[in-house]
């Protein structure tokens, strides 16, 4: 991807030198959000995945060495959460929505979020009740290691789905879903499934821009790709537990999730990227 470092976004909270605390984990590397969900959904999806949490340990506080050494890839996340957030900005608007900016917090091990603890081991996750997104950027490297999916544009990819969510929240889409699963408490797996989906489609709305302004180089959508297939809840549930349960799927499978991306990347409309 073609970018230019610039230093930090003001939207971006470093926590990262406080160090972490003693969590609890799925054991199943930092893929799926079932903590944050669980919260904000007030649904045990630990059962549905059919997955025990684990204890995570304790991280120390982040020393200068590594903190310079994390600094080009904060740049380039900073410079993703900019252009992201200033992309949807632009489009917003043509939609009657008014957008305002959600805020990154970096950390290493463990934080607090407004949706509770905030562990490693839950991945990258938006949280609506502060309207910030959660990233310990340890795992960028589990994604390449575990799950093959390496290269900035799959880096990129993470954020923008990421603040797809916080769109959702902007235009009222999350708190809908409350409602669905509320009233349809047998639904409230496949409403999870389509609130990723979508938020998978925004992302790829996003990327569509990054193409027309000619930021893409060869293989970054291929990356990307790689990077949604390779979260969804087949594969997941394939590595961990060695069977597919479809009726425990939360974010939808790989190939339902690089569909969705594909579709908003095409396109460049969010009316495309309807799920619900």
């Amino acid at each position: 991807m073609r970018w230019t470092p610039g230093g930090r976004s003001p939207n971006l909270e470093d926590r990262r030198s406080a160090g972490g605390g003693v969590g609890r984990g799925l054991g199943i590397g930092g893929t799926v959000v079932v903590l944050a969900l669980s919260m904000l959904f007030r649904r045990d999806l630990f059962t549905a995945l059919g997955v025990e949490p684990g204890v995570g340990g304790a991280g120390a506080p982040m020393s200068a060495a590594d903190s310079a050494a994390e600094e080009p890839e904060v740049q380039f996340i900073s410079f993703v959460l900019d252009d992201v957030q200033n992309t949807w900005a632009k489009i917003l608007p043509n939609y009657g929505a008014r957008f305002h900016p959600a805020r990154l917090v970096l950390f290493r091990s463990s934080t607090d979020s407004g949706c509770g603890p905030a562990q490693s081991v839950m991945g990258p996750f938006y949280c609506p009740l502060d309207e910030r997104v959660y990233l310990d950027l340890g795992f960028f490297e589990e994604l390449k290691q575990r799950f093959g999916a390496a290269g900035d544009f799959a880096q990129a990819y993470v954020l923008a789905h990421e603040l797809g969510h916080h769109v959702q929240h902007l235009l009222g889409t999350d708190a809908k879903v409350r409602q669905l699963r509320e009233s349809n408490p047998s639904e409230a797996n496949q409403l999870s499934v389509r609130l990723e989906l979508q938020a998978d489609c925004y992302a790829g709305v996003w990327a569509h821009s990054t193409e027309q302004r000619q930021m893409l180089q060869r293989g970054d959508v291929d990356e990307a790709l790689n990077a949604a297939a390779s979260v969804g809840d087949d594969r997941i549930q394939k590595r961990t537990t060695g069977r597919i349960n479809v009726d425990s799927f939360t974010h939808g499978s790989a190939a339902q999730r690089s569909e969705w991306f594909k579709r908003g990347l095409e396109s460049g409309d969010p009316r495309n990227c309807s799920t619900l």
